[in-house]
């Protein structure tokens, strides 16, 4: 993008139910009991499976009924910056290379065939809206997006136009960030992020003509030439970076009532920012 934009919503949305999962360091996750096919499990990377249990757990606290779930309800995601691991990307370089040139027949040929084949699936930005679909069951409209907390702002716009038109009675939005792995750990350093950055998934689901717990508003602009990242809180401590999952998240924190704001301009040039009523 290289000229600003601006957006400004308002809408009488009710937060129905939420729900995240973080993950520790060197923490394991089980998410077989979210899976309606385990054999599905061999095609799912760390950003995949943590999407479900998130957007399970929504699901479940928000009471959706399977009928809802597939007649009624949208699905809008952002999921965070490409996972890679060292020794995958030093393998696939190596074995792309001729006498130090990348060689895009050699790429094509030896140095794909030198990982597994299951990786592609495993990385993919657009396989946690499949997974979390094949095992919601969610067979209405959907929205996905890339990779942080400022493009979540676009799947959370378009659940609520998607609302607001009647086209859905209930969105499940969400964000995933598969972050502690060589390539996002990378990326972060070189933008000068420099906080932890664990794993993180988190959804919200929003009902239409909601009368209570509304999102008031949300502001999104986009101004070349920025490259800094910020974050914050009113009302709520923000010790983590969770990049696209941030927002879904913190609106996850142990139950709390009042007026939230939450404000980030993110190192792509993106200034975005959004008024709750919890």
């Amino acid at each position: 993008m290289d000229a600003a934009f601006e957006t400004r919503l308002s809408h009488p949305l009710r937060l129905r139910g939420t729900g995240s999962i973080v993950l520790a360091p060197d923490s394991e996750i089980d998410v077989a009991p979210w899976l309606k096919h385990r054999k599905m499990k061999k095609f799912m990377g760390k950003q995949d499976e943590l999407a479900v249990i998130a957007s399970g757990l929504a699901a479940r606290n928000a009471q959706l009924s399977e009928e809802e779930l597939r007649t009624k309800t949208g699905l809008f995601l952002c999921v965070g910056f490409i996972p890679f691991e060292r020794q995958e990307i030093e393998t696939i370089a190596r074995n792309s290379s001729d006498n130090g040139t990348f060689s895009m027949d050699l790429f094509s040929t030896k140095g794909f065939d030198e990982v597994n084949p299951l990786l592609t699936f495993r990385c993919l930005p657009n396989m946690p809206i499949f997974h979390v679909s094949i095992n919601l069951n969610i067979q209405g409209p959907y929205f996905i997006t890339y990779p942080g907390g400022a493009q979540f702002y676009l799947a959370l716009e378009q659940a609520c136009l998607a609302l607001e038109q009647k086209e859905i009675d209930f969105a499940l939005v969400g964000g995933v960030a598969d972050q502690n792995n060589f390539l996002v750990q990378h990326h972060y350093k070189r933008s000068g992020i420099t906080k932890r950055t664990p794993d993180a998934a988190g959804f919200i689901c929003l009902e239409r003509n909601g009368a209570d717990r509304a999102l008031l508003g949300l502001q999104m602009k986009y101004e070349p030439g920025e490259a800094l990242q910020i974050e914050r809180w009113v009302n709520k401590d923000v010790e983590k970076h969770l990049g696209a999952a941030s927002l879904p998240v913190m609106l996850d924190q142990p139950a709390q009532t009042g007026n939230f704001y939450h404000y980030l301009q993110s190192i792509d040039g993106m200034k975005v920012e959004s008024f709750w009523s919890l």
